[in-house]
């Protein structure tokens, strides 16, 4: 129900009163004038929201990001090669950033992970946390992610939040959506942080293309849409992260029937898509 719909409900709840004398008519008016007011205003803050949710819902998906270095992908591989993907564990996770260039000095400012097993998202099992980038966050990200510098004033470096994630997600399977581009800021945060990222990683963009290539929107909004999955919290880490894994469950039944069932087999077709597509970036 909107705002304006529930105020509406509340002053219908009262009934009407009809007065007789003049000061009472008078009351009668100016207190239809200030709850004609609260109706007003009411729908004003309605269109602003309905504003603010088609703003997010039209807002531009991250460029494709393809990085031949993270398809080499060494751990594990030996024991989990021959696994059928539906008996692995698996990590889903979703960053927000300063900005598009982690070479360049951007930062993850949220980072969210969801555990999928079974074939199934294990309900309550995430990890959530903000980080302070050490510097202003540009206007231009904040419209998309809508973290601000007051939100994550407190919170500490990605530095220091990157160890627990590190714990949170063991020897699971790693899964992104553009994964090329989150994993990029995880490795260049490795020699900060001790730590190493060299999980075996899913991208459901290059499973989506794989399983849809007739399909020129991959988008994550747009395979949501397609396979059915609900998204909420859309351009927040842990949204972000509940919508790609929901996305990734209804992939490995997609997979399954197109004879796709271990995770060597899906490595190798993720790769050949990424070769495919970074090819015709040339034409």
């Amino acid at each position: 129900m909107s705002y304006a719909s529930l105020v509406a409900v509340v002053v219908g709840a009262g009934g009407v009163v009809v007065l007789s004398d003049a000061g009472s008519r008078g009351m009668l008016i100016a207190g239809g004038v200030i709850v004609l007011s609260i109706i007003i205003v009411a729908l004003l803050f309605d269109r602003i929201l309905e504003r603010r949710e088609n703003d997010r819902k039209n807002l531009p998906a991250r460029p494709e990001f393809y990085d031949f270095g993270l398809l080499n992908q060494p751990m594990h591989m030996a024991e989990l090669e021959g696994r059928t993907l539906k008996s692995l564990d698996y990590v889903v996770f979703d960053t927000e950033t300063t900005g598009l260039r982690p070479s360049s000095g951007d930062e993850i400012i949220s980072i969210a992970g969801v555990r999928v097993r079974n074939n199934d998202v294990v309900s309550g099992d995430a990890f959530s946390r903000l980080a302070n980038p050490g510097f202003p966050i540009p206007k231009s990200s904040v419209r998309i992610h809508g973290i601000t510098d007051d939100i994550v004033a407190d919170e500490d470096g990605i530095a220091v939040v990157l160890p627990g994630f590190h714990e949170f997600v063991g020897d699971a399977v790693l899964v992104a959506h553009n994964a090329a581009f989150d994993m990029k800021f995880l490795k260049l945060k490795e020699p900060a942080t001790d730590l190493k990222f060299d999980h075996l990683v899913l991208d459901t963009l290059l499973l989506s293309v794989f399983l849809d290539h007739d399909t020129h929107n991959h988008s994550l909004d747009a395979i949501a849409e397609r396979l059915g999955v609900i998204v909420e919290g859309r351009h927040t880490a842990l949204g972000d992260a509940l919508v790609t894994a929901g996305v990734f469950v209804r992939m490995l039944d997609m997979l399954e029937t197109r004879g796709i069932t271990t995770l060597r087999q899906a490595i190798d077709a993720s790769n050949k898509v990424a070769h495919v597509r970074k090819m015709q970036e040339q034409f």
